[in-house]
C-alpha cells in the first residue's frame, strides 16, 4: 500500500490522525510533570525484575479481545520465569518478568495516556500490546516517542503502517491486501452470487484501511462494490446503507465493525428485509459471544476471518505445547470454548523472552537490536520481523454454525494460502 497516497489529503481526516495527535497529547502532558525523573539516573543496579508494560482493553467495546488477559499472560511468565527469568549480563544473574496491566477502555486516547503513565511513571523496559488499531496505533506512537521497546500484535498491518516509518516498535498480523481479500474472496467464489458487495465500515484506522483496499483490489476481481462512506461508532440508524443495498440487489455484505455496532446493523438489516447470501464479517464476529448476543439464529452463516484456532499445527517455544492443548486449558479452567486473540497473547510473551533472552541486557537500544533480530516459531506461526518492523502471519477463513459443545462454533471453511491448517468444515450459502 502506497502509504504516502494513503496520507496525502489532510483534508480527509479520518481515526488515524486522531490517534496519532491524541497519542502525542497524552505523552506531551504527562512527561512535562515527569520528565526529570524520566532522564534521571538508570535504576539498573538495584532492579529486581524485569517489568513488561500490558495496555490492554479489559472494558468497553473490545473487551472480547482483552478477556483473556490475564489467564494467558499469566501462563507465559510463569513459564519464563519458573527456571529463574532471564539473565541479564550486566547484572550477573537472573530476573524475573513483570507485567503491569493496564485497562485502555478499548479508547485511543486512554490507551495513549497508560502507555505514557507505564513509561514515564513505572519505567518500563518493554512495552506489549494488543487488539486493533484503537490500542495499537497510539501506544506505538508513544514508545516511537520516548525510545521505549515495543512488540504488538492483533491489529491489521495497513492501519499500524499508516503511523510509521517505525524504529521502537515492531507488529505481527496479517495483511488487509495480502490476506484478507484472497480469503474473503476466496469464501465468496464458493458461493454462487451476482458478486455485488455492500460495504459497511466504520470510520476507524480499520474501516478506512479496510474499504479503500477493497475497493481498488475487489474490482479488479470481478466484484461491485456499493459504499456510502463511513459513519462514527455507536451509529443507531443503518437504514441508508441497507436500502441502498437492496436498491442495487446487493448480496454479499462486506463488514468490518466493533461488536456494538455490528449487533445494532444486523438485526435491522434483518428487520428491513436484507438477507445476503454471503456476509463476511471483520472483527465484531470473531467471538462466540457476538454470536449470541445476536439472539436466535442470527448468526447462523456468517463467515469471518480465522487468524489462529486449535487446528493451527504450531506449538509453544516456552513450553512446546500444542495450539490444540493450549486451547484445551482454557476451557478446562474456564468452561468457556477458544478465542483468536488467546494465541497471540501468548505469542507476544514467546517473541519478548526470545529477544530478552539474546539481548542479555537492560539497555534499550539492546533490546529494540534484539527484537529487530527476531526470527521464532510461536504457538501463532513463524514471526520474523522485516526491515519495516512488521511479519505477516497465517491467516484462513470460518464460518459460524450451532455447535456441539458450545451454542456455537467456527469452522475453518477456507485455507487456499495455508493449506497445513486444515479445513474443517464446508462453506454454505446462508
Amino acid at each position: 500500500m502506497d502509504k504516502k497516497k494513503g496520507t496525502k489529503n489532510l483534508a480527509k481526516m479520518n481515526r488515524r490522525e486522531f490517534v496519532k495527535k491524541s497519542a502525542v497529547t497524552a505523552g506531551s502532558v504527562i512527561a512535562a510533570s515527569n520528565l526529570p525523573g524520566f532522564i534521571g539516573p538508570a535504576r539498573a543496579a538495584t532492579r529486581d525484575h524485569i517489568l513488561i508494560g500490558r495496555p490492554n482493553p479489559s472494558t468497553g467495546p473490545l473487551a472480547d479481545f482483552g478477556a483473556g488477559t490475564p489467564w494467558a499472560d499469566d501462563i507465559a511468565v510463569n513459564e519464563i520465569n519458573k527456571a529463574g527469568g532471564i539473565f541479564i549480563k550486566e547484572l550477573g544473574k537472573k530476573l524475573p518478568i513483570k507485567i503491569k496491566t493496564v485497562d485502555t477502555q478499548s479508547n485511543p486516547t486512554k490507551a495513549a495516556e497508560v502507555a505514557s503513565q507505564l513509561i514515564l511513571k513505572d519505567k518500563v523496559d518493554l512495552m506489549l500490546f494488543y487488539h486493533t488499531p484503537d490500542t495499537v496505533n497510539p501506544v506505538s506512537s508513544i514508545c516511537e516517542r520516548f525510545k521505549v521497546p515495543a512488540i504488538s500484535l492483533d491489529s491489521p498491518l495497513e492501519p499500524w503502517l499508516e503511523g510509521g516509518p517505525y524504529k521502537w516498535a515492531f507488529h505481527a498480523f496479517w495483511s488487509v491486501e495480502k490476506d484478507i481479500v484472497p480469503v474473503y474472496t476466496g469464501i465468496w467464489d464458493q458461493v454462487e452470487t451476482n458478486k455485488k458487495v455492500g460495504i459497511l465500515m466504520a470510520n476507524d484506522p480499520d474501516g478506512v484501511a479496510w474499504s479503500k483496499v477493497f475497493k481498488e483490489v475487489g474490482a479488479q476481481k470481478g466484484y461491485e462494490l456499493f459504499d456510502k462512506g463511513r459513519f462514527p461508532y455507536g451509529l443507531q440508524d443503518f437504514s441508508p446503507f441497507i436500502n441502498d443495498w437492496k436498491e442495487n440487489n446487493v448480496e454479499i455484505l462486506l463488514a468490518n465493525l466493533i461488536p456494538p455496532d455490528f449487533i445494532t446493523a444486523w438485526r435491522q438489516c434483518q428487520r428491513l428485509g436484507f438477507k445476503p447470501k454471503v456476509a463476511t464479517v471483520g472483527k465484531a464476529v470473531l467471538f462466540p459471544s457476538v454470536c449470541e448476543a445476536l439472539g436466535g439464529d442470527l448468526a447462523k452463516g456468517i463467515s469471518t476471518e480465522v487468524w489462529w484456532s486449535p487446528h493451527h499445527p504450531f506449538k509453544s517455544s516456552l513450553s512446546g505445547v500444542s495450539a490444540q492443548q493450549f486451547c484445551d486449558r482454557w476451557t478446562q479452567e474456564t468452561s468457556k470454548i477458544w478465542t483468536q486473540p488467546l494465541g497471540f497473547k501468548y505469542a507476544g510473551y514467546e517473541v519478548a523472552y526470545d529477544a530478552l533472552t539474546r539481548a542479555a541486557s537492560l539497555d534499550k537500544d539492546a533490546i529494540r537490536e534484539a527484537i529487530a533480530q527476531t526470527d521464532i516459531d510461536t504457538i501463532v506461526g513463524k514471526i520474523k520481523f522485516n526491515d519495516q518492523n512488521y511479519a505477516r502471519t497465517p491467516l484462513v477463513g470460518g464460518q459460524w454454525n450451532k455447535g456441539e459443545k458450545f451454542p456455537w462454533e467456527i469452522k475453518i471453511t477456507f485455507n487456499d494460502q495455508f493449506p497445513n491448517i486444515p479445513k474443517t468444515g464446508e462453506v454454505f450459502s446462508m
